[in-house]
Parts: C-alpha cells; sequence; structure tokens
C-alpha cells in the first residue's frame, strides 16, 4: 500500500484526509499520463450518494479538462457499472467516487485501466509522486484544453446488460432489496422489476448523509425483518457502491459470500460452466467453504483478501468463479471486479431453476465455528507485525486457525478466529484483541 492509496483506491475523511484539491491533482496526473503520445485522453466518472462526492467529482473533471482530457459523467451510478463502460466504451481509465460501506463522512477515488481492472501499481506510483510534488504536468491550451460530457446513457447501458444476464422471469417471486441509500437505490429496482419480481425496497432514500446508516450489506438486519415480516422469498443487501451483495433467505438467515460462492459453484458446475472445476477465496473464508465444495468435487485455490488480489488469482488459474466472504463475487465471463448486482441475479438464476426454497441451495454447506474482530488502531501497520510470535504461540495453544491484518480502508486491525471449537476461537480473538491494545496505547 502507498502513502496515499490503499487496497482499495484513495480513501478517508472527506475534506480532511482527501480533499478536492487531491481530486483535482489526482485528475490533473490522469489526464497527463493517458494523453502521452498526442492522443486525447477520455475517462468516465461514476459516484456514489455522498454529500462531498460531488466536491470530488467537480474537482476531478476540473483537472482532468485542464491537462487537455475529455471527462464522461455518469453521476450516481456503482463502481462494478464504471468498470463495464470502462471496458466496453474504450475508455482510457475509470474513475469511481466511493468510500464503500464506510460512513458518508468518508469518501474516496478508485481508479480502473482499460480493461475495467484495479489500476497497475506502476500508475499508482505515479500519481502518488504528482501528488508529493515530485513531477508536473503541463497545461492543456487552445483546442488541447478537455470537456466534459453527460454519459449517463452509460449507466442506462449497464442497466439494460444486467437484465440481459437472466434468462428467466423472475414472475411470481418476491424479492426484497437494500441499496444501503447508495450507488444502486434506483438500478436495483430497475434490474429486478424488469424481470418480473415483486420488489419490497429500502435504502432508496438518499440524502447526502445516509448512506450504510442502519441499512446495507453491513447492517443486514433491516434486510432480515423486512424479508420475515413480508414473506419474501429471498432479500439482497448492497454496500455503498454495490460491488457487494450479502443475501437473506426466505426464513430470515443470512447468507454471506462464502455461500454464495457455495451456491454458484455448485449451479455453475451442474450446467457444466464451472471450468476446471474449482474457484478462488481469500483467507477470511469460512474453512467450511472448502471443505463443503470438496464434497461437491470442485475445489478452492487460497489468496490474499482483496478483490484485485481474486481476480489476480482467477486469471492466473483460469477460474471462471471467485470471491470473499464480504460479498464480493466474481463471475469472470461477465466482469473483471465484483458486482453485487451480478451476484444477485446469478443467485437469482439458481433459485429459479433449483424449483425450490432458497435456503434449500445450500442445504449441504456446513461452516466451521470462526469469529471475526475489528480493533481499532491507528498504529495498524506498526503493530501487526509485532504479533507474529503471540499469534504463533495462540494458534498453537488453542488449535484454530487465525488471520490478523491491518484493514486497507479503515484504521482497524481486523482478526479471524476459526477452529473446531468456538469458545476457542472467542478466547483466540480475546488475547490477540488484548495485545493490539497494550501496543496501541
Amino acid at each position: 500500500m502507498g502513502k496515499y492509496f490503499g487496497t482499495d483506491g484513495f480513501r478517508g475523511e472527506a475534506g480532511v484526509t482527501i480533499t478536492a484539491e487531491h481530486a483535482y491533482k489526482v485528475g490533473r496526473i490522469l489526464g497527463g499520463i493517458f494523453s502521452k503520445g498526442g492522443g486525447r485522453c477520455r475517462a468516465v466518472i461514476g459516484k456514489d450518494t455522498r454529500l462531498s462526492s460531488y466536491m470530488l467529482e467537480y474537482a476531478l473533471a476540473a483537472g482532468l479538462t485542464a491537462s487537455g482530457a475529455d471527462a464522461y459523467i455518469l453521476h450516481v451510478t456503482t463502481t462494478p457499472s464504471v468498470s463495464y463502460i470502462t471496458r466496453c466504451d474504450g475508455f482510457d481509465c475509470g474513475i469511481m467516487i466511493s468510500a464503500s460501506h464506510n460512513p458518508y463522512s468518508d469518501n474516496g477515488i478508485k481508479i480502473m485501466n482499460a480493461q475495467g481492472e484495479k489500476i497497475e501499481d506502476s500508475t499508482l506510483s505515479l500519481i502518488e509522486d504528482y501528488l508529493d510534488g515530485k513531477s508536473e504536468v503541463p497545461f492543456a491550451s487552445g483546442k488541447r484544453i478537455g470537456r466534459t460530457v453527460d454519459y449517463i446513457s452509460g449507466r442506462n447501458r449497464y442497466i439494460g446488460h444486467l437484465i440481459s444476464l437472466s434468462t428467466c422471469s423472475y414472475k411470481g417471486l418476491r424479492v426484497g432489496l437494500d441499496a444501503a441509500n447508495g450507488s444502486a437505490w434506483q438500478i436495483a429496482r430497475s434490474v429486478f422489476d424488469a424481470l418480473g419480481a415483486k420488489t419490497y425496497v429500502l435504502g432508496d432514500s438518499p440524502n447526502g448523509v445516509n448512506v450504510n446508516d442502519g441499512v446495507g450489506s453491513t447492517h443486514i438486519e433491516k434486510l432480515v425483518s423486512l424479508v420475515i415480516n413480508n414473506s419474501l422469498d429471498i432479500g439482497f443487501a448492497f454496500d455503498g457502491d454495490a460491488d457487494r451483495c450479502i443475501a437473506v433467505d426466505e426464513r430470515g438467515e443470512i447468507v454471506t459470500g462464502d455461500e454464495e460462492l457455495y451456491i454458484c459453484a455448485d449451479y455453475l458446475k451442474s450446467r457444466g460452466e464451472l471450468t476446471g472445476n474449482k474457484i478462488v477465496c481469500t483467507v477470511m473464508s469460512n474453512g467450511g467453504l472448502m471443505q463443503s465444495l470438496a464434497r461437491r468435487g470442485i475445489t478452492c485455490s487460497l489468496c490474499e483478501v482483496g478483490d484485485k488480489n481474486v481476480c489476480d488469482e482467477m486469471a492466473k488459474l483460469g477460474a471462471v468463479l471467485g470471491g470473499e466472504r464480504s460479498g464480493h463475487v466474481v463471475f469472470s465471463k461477465y466482469e473483471t471486479t465484483g458486482d453485487g448486482l451480478v451476484t444477485a441475479i446469478m443467485l437469482m438464476e439458481a433459485l429459479v431453476e433449483g424449483k425450490c426454497a432458497f435456503s434449500e441451495l445450500y442445504k449441504d454447506y456446513k461452516s466451521l465455528p470462526q469469529i471475526s474482530v475489528n480493533v481499532p488502531s491507528n498504529k495498524k501497520r506498526e503493530v501487526v507485525p509485532r504479533l507474529s510470535d503471540m499469534i504463533a504461540k495462540v494458534k498453537q495453544s488453542l488449535g484454530v486457525r487465525l488471520v490478523v491484518r491491518p484493514s486497507g480502508t479503515e484504521e482497524l486491525i481486523r482478526i479471524m478466529a476459526e477452529g473446531e471449537s468456538y469458545e476457542n476461537c472467542v478466547s483466540a480473538c480475546g488475547e490477540i484483541r488484548a495485545e493490539i491494545e497494550k501496543f496501541s496505547h
């Protein structure tokens, strides 16, 4: 991770850690990088519903046009839609303004290459050097000055793409949607209504300061109540930029990214579409996922946390499915990044074709006891390396699998403990937490 850009872009408190000046400079350097060779850079920009997203959007556009680039504005849309439009409409780069599942006071800038994938580290280094004043970019003048273009048609085309992915009608199915007052607040309902579902929607009244506020994939309890109280067949909750999806079955049980991967892997295998009968998941996935899929003749390859790592491992192995427990699921046939709406559509396909209750699709999935704890720490990168001896000792004494890592998006250290004993998992997290708090004070 660099000085500004972490595992999921440049993120922090809007107006403090990430400012309009930062956004302007990011636009300036991107326009300079992609306009080299005499061509005119074309960049596409999307944003979520945060109050500060407008500030960053206009600053980015100003920086791009000042460097001679054309900025195409998608307005409020999802991160995966920016990836899709960047790739399909031949843009040099895509930019998404969002802090994903963080509170409204935070914001961020995610940058994608021409393939709609997270931008290469070499390009991020050039951006960081410019932000630190180590390089210069000439201003465009005359006919070389760029322009902004209203590109809402791109977002509409993305909605059409989502609808086209479904091979069947959802008529007769009652579906709950929680858009987190974020990027999916219009798109999700449009897609599921078009496919014939009877939709019940939460989190579709954004006001600039309520994104992820008690709703969305990190506050699943609202969707659970919606499903139970209205006897729905299934529910889907998205995060602020809709690149992840957590589901709820007809009983109100939460279906995480691990169960989603199990359902989708089994579904694709039944159709002969799971190349090599293998998927990719991260070290944070439950060990029960690997065991359950093994009983279905499917293997899992593990990688480090982060959808970029998932995508890289999928490309390396030729896998068509991968994802994270948090609900980032990647279908390489349709996308180069996680897309919560694509995940929801694939789960609906499995449900319709299975002709059963949603819970039946993962009845043979058995998870292992697992505990996850987030510990606040503003010294996360200093503290974690100092825990290695302690982690080894706890693993051996309690017989658990432990993952302790600094968050790439927040001032937190994330602890995950997994094993045959729930009590030992709780004890392991408690011991590591106490050690972190000792180092952090």
